[in-house]
């Protein structure tokens, strides 16, 4: 008998209940829209994000990721015409979930279309760079002034110097969200670093990519065009901020949040080996300064991840004050040790005011819960060391005591905050 028996199931059309579950084991490469500008670490399938909205939400209702990493849950909900709040305690992921959500206007794709074309000649090992000596004081070059890796970062200079003269902050965060993806591609977890030519070549053919993206998301977008708000900060708290007076509850909170016992480096690429670099705050134009226990709610280290649920606990509290008694919460989760850490996880969620749902054609499986299997995925955990692939599951919740609904709730925006 699964663990589901007995329990509450989730009140959901078969379609929609089809949509998640297929949605969740999506195996495809992320693509479409702007999902190709940076590649943010443990993203989930724009396919899944997508599948939740439409299962749970309606145009014009809230949608709220208060992990929100990479920006997939923001992007497909504001295709979907419905209004979103991301939340993340990472500069870079601020920046990285705002470009991805700008919807530029015909000229400014323009202006970068033909930014595009020009670019090639801006690098080139005989021009001059801006060299960023605030960042080399504080640290950001680390890693780069090798005899091996200086071409690359003149390169990386002097797409940022091409970027800035833009003219525009909104141009200027597009140009910087190119050359972070494309020294990504050159330097994160490379055995072998590209030649001068090549990071040229991917440069361009990068901002073209992410021209049509842009076009694409431009398109995809509904009038009235939903607002979308991305806030730098912990979810701890969340509901005493001033930024989110005037919106109402969220109908879908839909996130990924840090795994438990996992070690992601959200904050730093790998490069020479497994030397951390923090040039993607940087490039991004932002500051960085915490180790990587602040990305990950705690040292994986800490005896039974006591830090860990610890956070948990208190942002999962933060979006149960937010959240409204018909609000779904949906999460995409792994652990590295799920024997002990799932359990955990599941009672740090009813203290914080939640009660699991299950998935009615899932009842009979397994647990009765939505697991999807990660081929190729490697994560760094004490329990396991290297591994090459991961399991994540989806868990559905409400609060604690409101009854399982299909009827949505209308969403308005009433008074939005100025900054939104």
């Amino acid at each position: 008998m699964s663990e589901s028996s007995g329990s509450p199931l989730l009140d959901i059309s078969p379609a929609a209940e089809v949509a998640l579950i297929e949605g969740a084991r999506d195996a495809e490469p992320v693509r479409g829209l702007t999902h190709g500008f940076y590649k943010y670490p443990a993203r989930f399938s724009p396919v899944f994000a997508r599948a939740a909205i439409e299962a749970f939400t309606k145009p014009g209702d809230l949608v709220l990721d208060h992990h929100v990493g990479g920006g997939t849950t923001l992007v497909e909900a504001l295709a979907a015409g419905r209004h979103a709040i991301g939340v993340d305690i990472s500069a870079l992921a601020e920046f990285v979930a705002r470009v991805k959500t700008t919807v530029y206007s015909e000229a400014e794709l323009e202006t970068l279309q033909n930014w595009a074309s020009r670019l090639p000649s801006s690098i080139h090992i005989r021009k001059a760079s801006i060299h960023f000596n605030d960042y080399a004081e504080l640290g950001y070059y680390k890693h780069l002034d090798d005899r091996s890796r200086w071409r690359l970062r003149k390169a990386i200079e002097q797409g940022l110097g091409s970027a800035i003269k833009l003219g525009t902050p909104r141009l200027e965060m597009f140009g910087r969200c190119a050359v972070l993806r494309t020294a990504q591609w050159a330097l994160d977890g490379r055995a072998k670093l590209p030649s001068l030519d090549d990071f040229r070549e991917f440069l361009q053919e990068t901002v073209e990519s992410m021209v049509e993206g842009a076009y694409a998301l431009r398109k995809a977008v509904p009038a009235p065009r939903p607002i979308v708000q991305v806030i730098h900060r912990s979810a701890a708290g969340l509901q005493d901020d001033e930024r989110l007076r005037g919106w109402r509850a969220p109908r879908l909170v839909l996130t990924s949040p840090p795994y438990p016992g996992v070690h992601v480096l959200y904050h730093r690429w790998q490069v020479d080996g497994r030397k951390e670099a923090p040039l993607p705050f940087m490039i991004a134009g932002k500051l960085d300064g915490a180790g990587s226990s602040y990305y990950t709610m705690g040292d994986r280290k800490y005896p039974e991840l006591a830090t860990y649920f610890s956070n948990i606990k208190a942002t999962m509290s933060s979006v149960a004050a937010l959240a409204a008694d018909d609000t779904v919460v949906v999460q995409m989760v792994a652990f590295s040790d799920p024997r002990w850490q799932l359990p955990r996880y599941l009672e740090t969620m009813a203290k914080a005011g939640f009660q699991e749902l299950f998935l009615p054609a899932l009842r009979d499986e397994r647990d009765g819960r939505l697991w999807r299997s990660v081929p190729g995925r490697r994560w760094y955990s004490d329990q396991r060391g290297e591994t090459p692939g991961s399991n994540e599951v989806v868990l559905i919740h409400r609060k604690a005591g409101s009854a399982p609904s299909r009827r949505p709730t209308q969403v308005v925006i009433s008074q939005p905050h100025p900054s939104a």
